[in-house]
């Protein structure tokens, strides 16, 4: 469904993304870990087209997009949540979810209003409540219920746990566990535990680039996986060569 080859990301002349290459499949969900500055929001910033390329392609549901502009992929069905929630402060629940509609171009109705009230019942009691009066996990729940009214072909989501309490990071991933399979999932996070809990396999920055890649069991069980993620002192060197991508 998604496949990016080779991106590179310049900020001024700083380089942000120096060269990466995923792929992501019909129906599978997939983690893009690191640490802060490897690159992880750059790389979905930029297959989202909201930062230009400096180098690479990435393909969407089979069409060259690599020049589509935000608002056509959206339509497409790339539908971005950012870092931050963006929710509308001044429209309630119920009408920031309805705003999901626009982008969802003629695409089949995947999930009605009552459909997101299920998978997230926090937000229940809070319909009528204004976005600015939510804590930050009701404003994730809403961000995340409002992609999933525009029928996505493709959900990309960038850090949904940050600065969240751990027990509204269990809610928010056993919502995500609950829509895992009808649409791919590209996923950035810090926090690989609940990543690679929800996704079939995950790739590993490092510096702007892949470092390590594996199914999520392989990725899980790697002691050093956590030091070279975390910037601790691990190196790639020490994974197996087996599982060690060739761009790293």
């Amino acid at each position: 469904m998604l496949e990016v080859s080779d991106l590179q990301v310049f900020y001024g002349s700083t380089e942000a993304v120096a060269s990466v290459s995923l792929a992501v499949a019909d129906g599978e969900a997939v983690a893009l870990l690191g640490a802060n500055g490897a690159g992880k929001t750059s790389t979905l910033r930029a297959t989202s087209r909201l930062l230009p390329l400096a180098g690479g392609k990435i393909t969407f549901d089979g069409r060259d997009v690599t020049r589509t502009s935000p608002e056509e992929l959206a339509r497409l069905g790339l539908i971005h949540v950012p870092e931050g929630r963006h929710v509308f402060g001044t429209l309630t629940v119920n009408d920031n979810l309805l705003v999901g509609k626009t982008a969802r171009a003629g695409r089949d109705e995947m999930f009605t209003l009552s459909d997101i009230y299920d998978i997230f019942p926090a937000l229940k009691p809070l319909r009528k409540r204004l976005g600015w009066a939510l804590s930050g996990g009701e404003q994730q729940m809403v961000a995340i219920g409002r992609s999933l009214m525009s029928s996505p072909k493709l959900l990309m989501l960038d850090e949904p746990s940050l600065g969240l309490a751990p027990i509204v990071v269990k809610a928010v991933y056993e919502s995500l566990a609950r829509v895992k399979g009808q649409m791919p999932i590209l996923l950035v996070e810090q926090n690989a535990s609940v990543a690679l809990d929800l996704c079939d396999k995950g790739y590993v920055l490092l510096s702007g680039c892949i470092a390590i890649e594996g199914t999520a069991a392989q990725l899980g069980d790697r002691a050093a996986l956590m030091d070279s993620y975390l910037g601790h002192g691990g190196e790639v060197e020490q994974m197996p060569p087996a599982t060690t991508s060739s761009s790293g």
